[in-house]
């Protein structure tokens, strides 16, 4: 995908996003307004977001779970991003995904949040024989390293541990010959939204979802909805189209 020019959001949304974070949270605790498709049962790899492990996910995962899915944290503590040793930790990645899939003996969907879609798209690229879907949330597939917040968040969470090194992000844009989709919301305050849409493949959806927060992607019952429906989807391609999931 070609760079181009993009800013991270306004101060506002960033100012803004603990507290719109803790409101999807509560949206999530819901009772929703409409059941769910139940899944068929395949396996699911979910990749935590920037700053966090996969306890951040563990909502999320319990929910896929409780719809059918065999679903498996990634196994990797905290996600400090692609860094110099990105190399190694697609080598582990990729270990365990081997280990999913043969455990299962069905292809898996790699479900990754924030810059843990940068992972799950690459091991799709990588392994495409052992995937059947990717799916982000919010996750920046342009190849501009200044269009987020990421790194002051993680500089913040970390208490000081160096920033991100952003150079192998360029490889989250990476194709692979399987469904995926890009899922985000134009009032994120961590990535810009315009950096989540992904252009270069026909195989391939952008999802909006309105008024949710990056930090809440996880949780709010819009964003569940999305998944549940996708993840559902017989694995036989897609068309590129962008979507909107209000009044889809």
């Amino acid at each position: 995908m070609k760079s181009v020019e993009l800013t991270p959001p306004s101060a506002t949304l960033l100012v803004l996003e603990p507290l719109r974070a803790a409101a999807d949270y509560v949206a999530g605790l819901a009772p929703l307004a409409a059941p769910l498709p139940h899944g068929d049962g395949h396996p699911v790899l979910v990749f935590p977001g920037l700053g966090v492990s996969g306890v951040a996910t563990s909502d999320l995962r319990k929910r896929l779970q409780q719809l059918g899915y065999e679903v498996h944290d990634w196994e990797q503590g905290v996600n400090f991003g692609p860094g110099a040793d990105n190399d190694l930790m697609l080598e582990r990645l990729g270990d365990h995904l081997r280990q999913i899939h043969a455990l299962h003996r069905r292809s898996v969907s790699l479900l990754g949040w924030s810059f843990g879609g940068v992972y799950a798209r690459q091991l799709a690229a990588k392994y495409p024989e052992l995937v059947r879907q990717v799916i982000t949330l919010a996750t920046p597939v342009a190849d501009n390293s200044d269009a987020t917040h990421a790194g002051w968040m993680l500089n913040m969470l970390s208490s000081g541990i160096p920033p991100i090194n952003h150079a192998p992000t360029r490889c989250s844009d990476a194709t692979a010959p399987v469904p995926s989709a890009s899922v985000y919301s134009k009032t994120d305050g961590i990535v810009a939204w315009e950096g989540c849409v992904s252009t270069g493949s026909t195989n391939h959806r952008n999802i909006e979802v309105e008024d949710v927060s990056h930090l809440g992607m996880v949780h709010h019952p819009e964003v569940l909805r999305v998944l549940a429906d996708l993840l559902a989807q017989h694995p036989d391609g897609h068309r590129q189209v962008v979507m909107r999931a209000a009044g889809q």
